[in-house]
């Protein structure tokens, strides 16, 4: 079976979590654990967010007075091979010596005339009180939202159009590889003037990682995340999670859900689900095996008629 599993940027560093690389590590020995259960058998493909860690990243060489601030492209491939290098590592740990595993720098197109470069949406970094986040806008023009909690940066998410390594992925995977790919939504770069240009942006992870599960035609494409599943009312005593559902029941709910959270999650499930007729599966990052075996998470597929709620299903 061919899998793309997506880990997300908050799950790899959760909320309120100090940004160290302990923490990212110890984070990652978690995914780990689970994806070497999976890896051997299957052929298995590992994209990554990077929401905290880029945010970090143009923080730190922001500090830095002496030099232009780095563009977001380049913070993006910064990391790609930063976490790969940590994931590819762990990994390796728990899979025998001779099973090849590869961080392959990826590059993904996106539309220069795209409405979002004029309405940032995408959150990056970690959350801000009201008066640091004042200061930053006026220091650096940063544009800010509201979260649980305080004030996040948001930059501008791109739709993905193209992903420029796909046949080196293919390649990669035919030769029995575990490839980890697509980091951090890619490194998002366009066409200017016959050119290849880097773009200050941040494609959303969840919809490259759909791109990137459509083109190599993945069986299945999960979305590993600091929730458990999706639940309707979240938050209330009412909240209920979501054990399997339509794609199209799915969107329409999808409709109140966060923006910078679950929302983009459901939509790159909706459109893999109903673009392959392939299952999509979103949960913690825990439960990525259990996920697969049908016992966590929230299973999107055409074959459900509605919504089946996990109280539904326990005895």
């Amino acid at each position: 079976m061919r899998l793309v599993v997506a880990l997300g940027g908050n799950a790899l560093l959760r909320r309120g979590e100090r940004m160290t690389s302990q923490n990212q590590r110890a984070n990652v020995r978690v995914a780990c654990d689970q994806l070497a259960k999976v890896a051997i058998g299957n052929e298995l493909l590992i994209s990554h967010g990077n929401g905290p860690q880029v945010g970090l990243l143009a923080l730190q060489n922001a500090a830095y007075e002496e030099i232009e601030t780095y563009p977001l492209d380049v913070l993006d491939a910064e990391t790609q091979g930063m976490i790969g290098y940590i994931v590819g590592q762990e990994l390796g740990n728990r899979l025998p010596f001779d099973h090849p595993i590869a961080t392959l720098l990826t590059m993904i197109e996106v539309d220069p005339d795209d409405p979002a470069f004029d309405n940032p949406t995408k959150p990056i970094g970690p959350t801000y009180d009201e008066a640091v986040a004042k200061g930053l806008q006026a220091d650096r023009g940063w544009t800010f939202v509201e979260v649980d909690g305080g004030l996040r940066r948001v930059v501008p998410s791109p739709k993905p159009k193209q992903i420029f390594e796909l046949r080196q992925i293919e390649w990669l995977l035919e030769q029995g590889c575990t490839v980890i790919c697509a980091g951090g939504g890619g490194i998002p770069t366009m066409y200017e003037g016959g050119q290849l240009v880097g773009v200050e942006a941040v494609i959303d992870k969840d919809h490259a990682s759909r791109l990137l599960a459509v083109g190599v035609r993945a069986d299945t494409f999960v979305m590993a995340t600091d929730a458990d599943g999706i639940y309707t009312n979240w938050g209330t005593d009412n909240q209920r999670q979501i054990a399997r559902i339509h794609p199209d029941t799915l969107a329409d709910m999808a409709k109140d859900f966060p923006i910078g959270s679950m929302r983009p999650k459901a939509r790159a499930a909706c459109d893999f689900v109903l673009s392959t007729g392939k299952p999509a599966l979103i949960g913690a990052l825990a439960d990525i095996e259990a996920m697969l075996d049908g016992d966590a998470g929230t299973f999107v597929s055409v074959e459900i008629d509605s919504v089946v709620y996990r109280d539904q299903l326990e005895p």
